[in-house]
Order: C-alpha cells, then sequence, then structure tokens
C-alpha cells in the first residue's frame, strides 16, 4: 500500500512540475496575433488565389493590418473581393481606402488558326510549358498562343477557356477576378492585366511578336509589325514601338479608336465598343437634278 502511495505521489509531482514548466514556456514563447488579422480574414473571400501578391488571404490580412498601424493602405488591393470587399476591410480597421481601377485578364494573341497556320505537329507532353520549353510549337510564331489550356488549369473562377475553333485562349470578363494566375501561368507572357475601362470598353495591341515585319508577317498575317503609324496618330502618347512591336499604354490611352484605324494589319483590338453608325445614305440621281433645277 505504501509503495502504491509513493507512486501516486511521485507521478502527481512530475505532472505538476511539468505543468509548471510547459505553462512557463507558453508565456515566454508565446506569439502574439492582432485580433484584427483573423476579422480581416474572414471579410477576405478565402480564394487564396495569390493575385494580390501573398501568400494567400491570411497573408493578405496580416499586410493590410500592418498597413493600417503604418497609416496607409496604398498598393493593397484584393483583385477578387474588389472594391466591396475593400470597403468592408476599410471600416474595420478605421482607414479610408483609394477607389481603384476595375482589371481584367487579356490575351494579347489575335492569331487564329486562319490567320497562323500549322506548320508542323507536337506529340510531346500537352502542356503550353513543355511546348514552349521545345521551340515555336505547331506554328512559325515563337510568340503567340500555344492553345494547350495552362492558363485554363491555373483559374480557379473558370473565367478563361480555349475556343476550340480558333485555338486560343478567351477570358470571360464578366468571371474574371484579374488574380493574375493565368498571367503567371502563361510561358510566353501573352496575357496581361490591364484596366478594365469604361463600360468595358478597351483598346490593345493583340500581339506579342517581336520579330522584324517581314518574318512577324510570314508567322501570322494579323501580327504586329511595328511600323509605327499607330504611335504618330496618337495624340496621347500612350502608344510606344519598341523592339518591333507596338504597346498601347492603357493608364494614357482616352480609347479615341484613331490608332486602331491606321493600324495596317489589324493587330490592335477594340472592344466593347458600340458598332459603327451607317454612313447617310447618298442622295439619288433624282434629287440632284431637282436641287440643279
Amino acid at each position: 500500500m505504501n509503495f502504491i502511495l509513493i507512486a501516486v505521489i511521485v507521478l502527481g509531482a512530475i505532472g505538476l512540475i511539468a505543468a509548471v514548466v510547459l505553462f512557463a514556456c507558453s508565456k515566454k514563447f508565446a506569439v502574439y496575433e492582432d485580433p484584427r488579422i483573423a476579422q480581416v480574414s474572414e471579410a477576405l473571400p478565402g480564394a487564396n488565389c495569390g493575385g494580390c501578391g501573398f501568400p494567400g488571404c491570411a497573408g493578405m490580412a496580416d499586410a493590410l493590418v500592418k498597413g493600417a498601424d503604418a497609416g496607409s493602405l496604398d498598393g493593397l488591393m484584393c483583385p477578387v473581393g474588389g472594391a466591396e470587399t475593400m470597403g468592408k476591410v476599410a471600416d474595420l480597421l478605421g482607414m479610408a481606402i483609394a477607389n481603384t481601377e476595375p482589371m481584367v485578364a487579356v490575351v494579347r494573341c489575335n492569331g487564329t488558326c486562319e490567320v497562323r497556320p500549322k506548320i508542323a505537329e507536337y506529340a510531346g507532353l500537352r502542356t503550353c510549358a513543355a511546348m514552349h520549353a521545345c521551340g515555336a510549337g505547331e506554328t512559325a510564331c515563337g510568340f503567340g498562343c500555344l492553345g494547350c489550356g495552362d492558363c485554363v488549369e491555373a483559374c480557379q473562377f473558370d473565367a478563361i477557356h480555349i475556343n476550340l475553333e480558333t485555338g486560343i485562349a478567351e477570358v470571360d470578363e464578366e468571371k474574371c477576378t484579374s488574380c493574375g494566375a493565368c498571367v503567371k501561368a502563361c510561358p510566353r507572357a501573352i496575357i496581361e492585366l490591364r484596366k478594365k475601362g469604361p463600360k468595358g470598353r478597351r483598346i490593345y495591341v493583340s500581339c506579342v511578336n517581336k520579330d522584324k515585319g517581314a518574318v512577324s508577317m510570314k508567322a501570322c498575317k494579323v501580327s504586329c509589325i511595328g511600323c509605327g503609324k499607330c504611335e504618330k496618330e496618337c495624340a496621347f502618347d500612350a502608344i510606344k514601338v519598341e523592339n518591333n512591336l507596338s504597346y498601347i499604354d492603357f493608364q494614357k490611352c482616352r480609347l479615341c479608336r484613331k490608332c486602331e484605324k491606321a493600324c495596317p494589319t489589324h493587330s490592335i483590338v477594340a472592344v466593347n465598343f458600340p458598332a459603327p453608325k451607317p454612313a447617310p445614305a447618298s442622295q439619288t440621281e433624282p434629287e440632284r437634278k431637282e436641287e440643279t433645277a
């Protein structure tokens, strides 16, 4: 009986000492987490897409709280939640947040099967990354969309698909959250995040081919040839031609569409603009004679 009592006392003492040691360690090495981080994290959409530039929504929440403590949330934006979510976050943190223009992913390639014919048959791993690593792919253009769908796999919002008729990736702007996952997935840097524009209207050069004009036109009939006509036509200094390729700065562009009309290869694309009004009908010959009389 004495042995049992001694064993109970010893075990109890060991347990008590261990509890005291664990309590002291928990206090010594405790990591404080601002309760606002959990609140902000709950307000975020939880997509964990990384489009904000942080490792998931938890990382974004931590950055937002630190930004609030520093007195500014400039440069911090959740592309999935948009202005509505950021407004909720700003209210939680007692901060004002600047309005940001909505963005959308744009596929800068207009080389359909008709204007960019196949010259080879690829039989390897059917991914854009693998095909790009092997060379130009199945066409003569080493810059255009490969159409294997790496961007489709990367998108968590079902906002991008490969058009089977054209062989090019297309973005559903209603579903696109501008998270940037497709941009990172494209090995040829064809996909770009651009300002969505008023009423969804935007103008961009749908080509990234940097070859010289004759070479690029041989590979694709709607390729930019770097002629500079669009640059000369633009009155807002929104267009620059570098490395045989024209680029429209969406921050400066005023959507006048003069560059679109000046482009000889039709590589400049205007999206969501109303159809042009038909030209007024010319007067008939009898009407002209009556006016002359």
